[in-house]
């Protein structure tokens, strides 16, 4: 090995930065990559920990990291680290990056079926593409901690991406499920970055709204595993149900259960399962208490014979009809 010490005492200041501009330049010859990164957060930690303990708490950070290894050799991608209820996660490119975060997702969906819905693990995840310095096991650089924001800046269960990430996405079906979010405010960026949602779940098998047929009021179905619908909103201080369903006639209302039934999201569609022996129909077939039936993008709920659910997605409207969503811009 040849002997490359220098003795900076008797350096003067221009030769001190002619050799940190040497330095850079090896640096960045040796060490800079391009990658796809990948930030995955488990969602309500702290309050977790707070409530269940210790022991519970790293099981739900073990079910984070066996779901992650589990999917990340099929799509190239390994754990660079873990700290706690976090993982950082690089791969070659932006749709391995993309193809492995939505398999996550989804498996993590399927596995929450199992458990009561206290212990769900819900995971916020962001992608980012960008130079680092890596020497195949340590990956550093200021797109590190970009992708790290973008990730904290994720609504539950959801995947952000960066324009960045974005761009490098060959895959025109991952191109589609992507949709422009508002400008976003990220710690120690100076302006708001734009920033995408990438759609994990499919579209024609996962309504996204609900429409009171009745009142006409179009309500957003929750991201969560678990939704459930009734007329009591709030009991001893808590969330009764999701979705509180009411009527402008109270006496109709009084048909409807305070819990009346739930959604489930299993890997292929909503399935609803009664919680009443009260009435209970899904497009004309009646479901009685602790049964299930599938639900699907125009799937109509009877309530009690009271009250008509539509479950929908954009775009979904009948002939003559037009519902207002929130904008939502897709880019190909």
């Amino acid at each position: 090995m040849t002997d490359l010490s220098v003795d900076l005492e008797t350096l003067s200041l221009t030769d001190i930065i002619r050799l940190q501009n040497q330095l850079s330049q090896v640096l960045s010859r040796k060490f800079e990559r391009r990658l796809a990164l990948a930030f995955s957060d488990i969602v309500g930690s702290t309050p977790y920990f707070a409530r269940f303990g210790d022991q519970a708490g790293r099981k739900l950070q073990q079910r984070h990291t066996d779901l992650l290894q589990a999917v990340l050799s099929r799509h190239e991608g390994r754990i660079v680290d873990t700290a706690g209820d976090g993982a950082f996660t690089c791969f070659p490119g932006a749709d391995q990056a993309a193809k492995a975060l939505i398999e996550v997702q989804a498996l993590t969906a399927n596995e929450n079926i199992s458990q009561p819905p206290e212990h769900h693990l819900s995971l916020r995840m962001g992608i980012h593409f960008g130079p680092v310095l890596t020497d195949g096991v340590v990956v550093t650089g200021d797109a590190v901690n970009l992708c790290s924001r973008v990730a904290g800046s994720a609504n539950p269960g959801c995947i952000s991406l960066t324009s960045e990430a974005f761009r490098e996405i060959a895959d025109i079906s991952l191109r589609l499920k992507c949709s422009a979010l508002p400008p976003t405010p990220l710690k120690g960026i100076e302006r708001p970055i734009d920033l995408m949602r990438l759609e994990w779940r499919d579209a024609n098998l996962f309504p996204t709204h609900v429409r009171i047929e009745e009142t006409e009021e179009v309500i957003a179905l929750p991201d969560q595993a678990t939704i459930g619908f009734g007329r009591l909103a709030v009991k001893d201080g808590i969330k009764a149900n999701d979705v509180v369903l009411n009527l402008p006639d109270e006496e109709e209302s009084k048909k409807i259960s305070r819990w009346h039934f739930e959604l489930r999201r299993h890997a292929t569609g909503f399935v609803l399962r009664a919680l009443t022996s009260q009435v209970t129909e899904v497009d004309g077939k009646s479901v009685g208490k602790g049964e299930e039936m599938p639900i699907k993008v125009g799937s109509v709920v009877s309530v009690a014979r009271a009250m008509s659910l539509r479950f929908i997605s954009p775009g979904d409207e009948r002939p003559g009809e037009s519902t207002v969503y929130e904008q939502t811009t897709v880019f190909v």
